[in-house]
């Protein structure tokens, strides 16, 4: 162990990835695991889209080497749906990812050098702090609602830990693990801020699609592209994923970014796994062109409503002094409970008394801080699950 890297030391188990295993147990009613309802994948689409490929003309091609890139067809087709978000671009501001996991990691290696510091929420994405550690950061404290340092004050941060600020990362849209958007005014604000520092910032838009309520803010890198003079000027990093919409298990995620900052990556790519697969990069493509728009139509449906009874359910049993998010979209709401309460202490109550888990929140804070607060799943709480573990979730916090 003595041969090992600085670095290793800051790599942990993800205590989601850890409580996933809870879902195998039949009588655990799980709010923990962040992933879509599988019963709701395009299994059909996607069933005949790889036999048309593999009985067809492309089927040598799909499952030959690909360019480190991506897939040249997917990436046009992404740059067309960035371009109805306000984001002019083609398809070399594009770039495939292994999931947008793999694309944090390639921008934390690509943005950091130990000491250096990157800007996070509290609390923030517990997979963005998994791919940042590995590369020896300090993180200090971004506030996009209002409450940031001056940039003097994160320039002498930085400086006294041995490093620059490199980036700010964030989820503007329906927030893991809050359930939190953004307005617009808070976006210029972050902007604002990166551009004081000349700082990067790291949009990570997996939950984009799945809005509920209300009307959407416009991206992050759209606003920086308008402000800036178009994506090659923008310091906004966009990162996308399927995985929250069509399918996981496929792995495809995708940049949107300036040219020089795709060139670095294809580096990344060619000395890391040369390319995504890409039999499952011509497979998403068939079933995007397909079904993306009907498909994100029908999991808001399905969606919205195991939201709302979730939220019904806290109103009816929570104790007085818990309060939550009441997130417009996405997966997750996120609960506040009296100072005092630790949430990791519950768990283990609420898995033995009430087979019921959930994510303890600190798990999300770079500081391990939060450890009042808890986040809870809705995409695969049914009725049953939601009439059965919110009430008894209630009860142990009573008792």
């Amino acid at each position: 162990m003595n041969l090992l890297a600085s670095r290793s030391s800051r790599m942990k188990a993800s205590e989601i990835r850890e409580l996933l295993k809870l879902l195998d147990q039949p009588d655990i009613i799980s709010f923990a695991g962040g992933i879509p309802d599988p019963a709701l994948f395009p299994a059909e689409a996607i069933r005949d889209a790889y036999a048309d490929v593999l009985g067809g003309a492309e089927a040598g091609a799909a499952l030959q080497y690909q360019v480190s890139e991506g897939y040249l067809p997917l990436r046009r087709w992404l740059a067309g749906q960035m371009g109805k978000l306000g984001v002019a671009c083609d398809e070399a501001n594009i770039f495939i990812t292994s999931g947008s996991q793999q694309a944090l990691d390639y921008l934390g290696k690509l943005f950091l050098s130990p000491g250096d510091t990157a800007l996070v929420t509290w609390p923030t994405y517990l997979g963005a702090l998994q791919a940042f550690n590995a590369y020896e950061p300090r993180y200090d404290r971004l506030t996009p609602a209002g409450g940031n340092m001056t940039p003097d004050a994160y320039r002498a941060a930085a400086a006294a830990n041995g490093g620059k600020a490199k980036f700010a990362y964030l989820v503007p849209d329906f927030a893991n693990p809050t359930g939190n958007t953004l307005n617009r005014e808070q976006r210029e604000a972050v902007l604002d801020l990166a551009g004081e520092l000349d700082i990067a910032v790291l949009e990570d838009a997996a939950y984009r699609a799945l809005r509920y309520d209300g009307e959407g803010e416009p991206p992050i890198l759209a606003l920086d592209c308008a402000r800036s003079g178009g994506i090659d000027k923008a310091r906004t990093l966009y990162c996308g994923s399927f995985s929250k919409i069509l399918s996981p298990g496929m792995r495809v995620g995708w940049v949107c970014a300036a040219r020089h900052i795709v060139e670095k990556l294809v580096l990344m790519k060619q000395a890391s796994d040369l390319h995504s697969p890409s039999i499952n990069q011509v497979v998403m493509h068939r079933v995007a062109e397909a079904v993306f728009e009907g498909h994100v139509e029908k999991l808001i449906d399905a969606y919205r409503e195991r939201r709302d009874g979730l939220l019904s359910a806290l109103e009816a049993h929570m104790p007085e002094g818990v309060t939550w998010s009441r997130p417009e979209g996405g997966m997750f709401v996120w609960v506040t409970l009296p100072e005092g309460a630790d949430a990791t202490e519950l768990l283990a109550r609420s898995v033995k008394e009430a087979r019921v888990a959930f994510v303890p929140g600190n798990a999300f804070y770079a500081d391990g801080t939060g450890r009042n607060t808890l986040r809870l799943s809705f995409t695969l709480a049914d009725r049953r699950a939601v009439s059965e573990g919110i009430p008894r979730l209630a009860a142990i916090l009573k008792g």
